[in-house]
């Protein structure tokens, strides 16, 4: 699920992603929007081709005599507001981070609302039992899993409803064709990108659209999204098993830990195993295992969140416990309608019974046997049985020929976007190149000093790091 940290059953005609040419825009006409955190922001709306508008800010180069040209930026998700994270000064793109203070001097940094998400109109509404704790994502039984099944045709059923038929009409393809408006609202002749997580996706996609519109891009984070949705579910649980023991590796020696001494992946299991989960105090409620999982999974996407991932354990397996600590990781981001809808569009539910849902399960524990309660596309895909709007876009093999040299990073230890995805992506794109992170979370570029340095070295010249670099 799409947490804090990080976020229809009638038959509707699908528009051939062929008819949704992209058209040339007008140009943006840009007002202030100052914040607290960003003085100088701007914000503007786009018309793009079919019914969207697109919200934008921009955060003009603070070096205009050396201005290279506009950077276009996606946070993720998908369902990241790009337009929310300038509203705050860009500290979702690290541009609070020295080595990035190149970036602000010589590129507009551009954020925007990819159609259906925050500002950009319509948006994507859907109701508040999108997430139901009384329905589990691995069912036990037939009876559980039609439970599941239904519950999604209702809650995707509301979605339509709040959202109308501009629903069917949110996936990255079409999207693709909304950054191109933008470039050409801009009076850009070219594209530089900063794509992290599933802005990796959108980025790609552009850059197989409209190769020779790219100047530069960096896909940070790596989706593969040729990878089939079973594939893609089995490379993440590897991860977040890797990511739940890395954590427990820390916790044997940083004095941060409030674990340390303790056998973690023990305690981890027993709270697992609580009966009935562990009361929240501050939602009036128990968080189920699989909340607990979840909760525990969006603390361990930055290293900074560990220590009070830690104390989120302690408290949940404490004599009185209480799982506060962990709710706001596992509370749902207001994005998540969107991050639900574009996901199934995208990759769909590869499950095509319960038996082979439970099969599925099975390699799940097999390869995950403590972190198997949760990973991304595992909550995805269980999401999206049922889903009322046909899949436009599913994974298919994916080349990107003709662009200028893009630059993949993908991290040894990421829980969300395995280092696999990147090599895949990097195999995808001709001239590209592949900067590995041997550190630890999600992206480089917000965890690793070395790899924005490079990003930007790279943003700036055109010339991606030398093959083979890795950043330790």
């Amino acid at each position: 699920m799409k947490t804090k940290v990080l976020a229809a059953v009638t038959a509707l005609t699908l528009l051939p992603l062929s008819a949704l040419p992209a058209s040339a825009a007008p140009r943006i006409d840009w007002k202030p929007c100052a914040t607290e955190y960003a003085p100088t922001l701007e914000c503007a709306s786009l018309r793009v081709s079919g019914v969207f508008s697109i919200a934008l800010a921009k955060l003009p180069a603070t070096d205009a005599g050396r201005r290279v040209g506009s950077l276009l930026t996606n946070p993720g998700g998908p369902g990241g507001s790009g337009v929310t994270v300038l509203k705050y000064g860009g500290r979702g793109f690290a541009l609070d981070k020295p080595e990035m203070a190149e970036v602000r001097q010589r590129f507009d940094v551009i954020g925007f609302d990819p159609r259906g998400v925050g500002a950009s109109t319509p948006a994507i509404a859907c109701g508040p039992d999108l997430h139901d704790p009384a329905v589990s994502r691995f069912p036990k039984n037939r009876a559980d899993y039609e439970k599941l099944i239904a519950h999604n045709r209702v809650s995707g059923a509301e979605c339509l409803k709040r959202t109308g038929p501009a629903l069917s009409q949110v996936d990255t393809w079409r999207a693709a064709d909304d950054v191109e408006s933008i470039r050409t609202a801009l009076g850009e002749p070219k594209v530089n990108w900063l794509g992290v997580s599933y802005g990796s996706e959108l980025g790609a996609v552009y850059a197989e659209k409209y190769p020779k519109r790219v100047r530069t891009m960096v896909l940070d984070g790596a989706v593969d999204h040729s990878r089939p949705t079973r594939q893609a579910i089995l490379d993440e649980t590897i991860a977040t098993e890797g990511a739940l023991n890395d954590f427990a590796k820390w916790c044997t020696t940083s004095a941060e830990c409030v674990l340390r001494g303790k056998d973690v992946l023990a305690t981890y299991d027993a709270l697992m195993r609580t009966p009935g989960g562990v009361p929240a105090k501050e939602l009036g409620r128990n968080l189920t295992a699989e909340e607990m999982s979840a909760g525990i999974y969006g603390g361990l996407i930055l290293p900074a969140f560990w220590p009070a991932v830690a104390q989120g354990i302690a408290d949940s397996t404490a004599e009185k416990p209480d799982a506060s600590a962990l709710a706001p990781y596992a509370q749902l981001d207001p994005s998540y309608g969107a991050y639900r809808a574009i996901g199934c569009h995208d990759f769909g539910a590869p499950f095509t019974s319960y038996a082979d849902m439970k099969a599925m399960q099975g390699l799940v524990k097999t390869l995950a046997p403590h972190a198997w309660r949760y990973s991304e596309f595992w909550d995805m895909a269980s999401g999206c049985a049922g889903w009322p709007v046909a899949s436009a876009y599913l994974p298919r093999p994916q080349q990107v020929r003709g662009a200028a040299p893009i630059l993949v990073v993908g991290g040894e230890h990421d829980p969300a976007t395995p280092l696999v995805w990147a090599r895949g992506l990097a195999r995808n794109i001709e001239n590209s190149t592949l900067l590995v992170d041997a550190g630890y979370g999600h992206t480089g570029l917000l965890n690793s000093a070395c790899v924005r340095d490079e990003e930007v070295k790279y943003l700036v010249s055109g010339v991606t790091p030398a093959p083979g670099k890795v950043c330790r």
